[in-house]
């Protein structure tokens, strides 16, 4: 294959580069793979994308090598990409800036995937508005796995339902998972954060052998950690479809609720998906996480 091909997507051109280049080592999968995948997913993925500030994780020489974080556009940004200079959140009174990637349509999708960006994360507001996604990441601690994620994921649906707050599942792609849930976009984040930190600290307090909402690590062996810090306005989570970084190339993987119980009761494997399966569970069941961009209810105060 030549080291370089053009290609034309939606009248917009880009040099697509070293396809062959192994980004998995242990699954053999290479960069013109991760562009594929990217390119079959954008269907469902790119709604999540949209009007949010992307956060990017790049692998030039693949997982196994060196890799960094990127907020600001990279060096020989196309002119038709998106851009948009936000305030950094949390920054001093300075007010420093940042000028964000936005991923709005397949051809910046693509170019991102060209630059080695396997993993894409987004916070959960879109430009110029309060959240419209309260999120709640799952985190085994040692030897707890996904299995206990998914039961935790059922007990913070439960709860969350009680207040009129309908929660979808995600894997993460790597140990543990993600609840994601539509809301109004009329609160801001430190008003979605303190009703996120009150319900992890509540289920906590009912099951405290099992859960824990505190941060110290020392506190997380054997437990899931609820992450409800996910809210703050500085934060950014894996965005659903996106591919992450480890021996093979799973992605975060939105899941039905029948999927996630027989998971959390042992009926059935708890584990990650592959690009492939999620390809293939994109085509079964279409986006199961569209009841995300659509308005929820505010949370409760």
């Amino acid at each position: 294959m030549p080291d370089r091909v053009l290609v034309t997507l939606d009248g917009c051109e880009l040099s697509l580069s070293n396809l062959d280049k192994v980004m998995y080592p242990a699954a053999g999968f290479t960069k013109g793979e991760v562009i594929d995948y990217y390119t079959r997913i954008a269907p469902v993925m790119l709604p999540h994308l949209r009007d949010r500030a992307a956060t990017r994780i790049r692998f030039p020489n693949g997982v196994e090598g060196a890799h960094f974080f990127e907020k600001n556009k990279p060096g020989g940004t196309p002119s038709w990409v998106r851009l948009e200079t936000l305030p950094v959140p949390g920054s001093t009174k300075s007010r420093e800036t940042i000028e964000f990637v936005v991923v709005d349509g397949l051809p910046t999708l693509v170019w991102l995937a060209n630059l080695a960006a396997i993993e894409l994360h987004t916070p959960q507001w879109r430009i110029g508005a309060d959240p419209d996604l309260l999120v709640v990441d799952l985190d085994p601690g040692s030897p707890a796995g996904l299995t206990e994620c998914c039961a935790v994921a059922v007990l913070m649906r439960d709860r969350l339902a009680a207040d009129g707050i309908s929660a979808y599942p995600k894997t993460s792609g790597k140990k543990g998972m993600q609840l994601c849930c539509p809301i109004s976009g009329a609160q801001d984040a430190a008003v979605v954060t303190g009703y996120a930190k009150r319900v992890a600290e509540e289920l906590a307090a009912m099951v405290p052998g099992s859960i824990t909402a505190k941060m110290a690590k020392q506190l997380r062996p054997g437990k899931i950690f609820i992450d409800w810090s996910q809210n703050t306005a500085a934060k950014t989570t894996v965005t659903p479809y996106s591919l992450r970084a480890g021996a093979t190339p799973t992605a975060s993987t939105p899941l039905t609720w029948p999927e996630t119980e027989a998971m959390a009761t042992g009926d059935a494997q708890a584990r990650q998906f592959t690009a492939a399966e999620v390809l293939d569970r994109a085509e079964q069941h279409g986006d199961l996480l569209a009841a995300l961009l659509h308005p929820g209810p505010e949370v409760p105060t």
